[in-house]
């Protein structure tokens, strides 16, 4: 990864952090988990309105480091208004661009991501995978109807 991508991308973050998108308390929310990483005190809560198998709105609110909001914020983004089975699919997409071992199996659609391929940046860094990774658990646990988020 070039530097200049480097930097397009930690802009991104930086953004995202100083302008959340879809933060705040959703009333009429269907769908609502929270979760926690005790590592580093992230903590997020994300709540759905789920109408006809689409979420029609997808909101976020928690405190957490740079990685982790940011990831929340782009993750609403990114989820607002989809089909439930693809915002799934977007997880399994997401989980293998944060996780693989293989660098190009977990590169081979970064075209297609987006914003979200800035949360690349965080395979160089191992110990924050969990913090850009808490946001979407969570959101894979209130989708399951489970009120807490278990990451790996």
């Amino acid at each position: 990864m070039s530097w200049d991508l480097r930097d397009l991308y930690q802009e991104t973050i930086l953004d995202h952090q100083k302008h959340p998108r879809g933060k705040g308390a959703l009333e009429n929310a269907t769908h609502t988990a929270t979760g926690y990483n005790p590592l580093c005190g992230d903590k997020v809560t994300i709540q759905l309105a789920v109408n006809d198998g689409k979420i029609d709105e997808i909101r976020f609110d928690g405190e957490g480091c740079a990685i982790c909001m940011s990831s929340a914020s782009m993750m609403t983004v990114s989820l607002q208004g989809q089909p439930v089975s693809d915002a799934e699919e977007l997880f399994q997409r997401i989980q293998k661009f944060l996780t693989a071992n293989d660098e190009s199996a977990a590169m081979e659609d970064i075209d297609t991501l987006g914003d979200l391929a800035a949360l690349g940046g965080v395979r160089r860094l191992p110990v924050r995978i969990k913090c850009a990774n808490l946001p979407w658990h969570t959101f894979k646990s209130a989708i399951q109807g489970e009120q807490s988020a278990k990451t790996e």
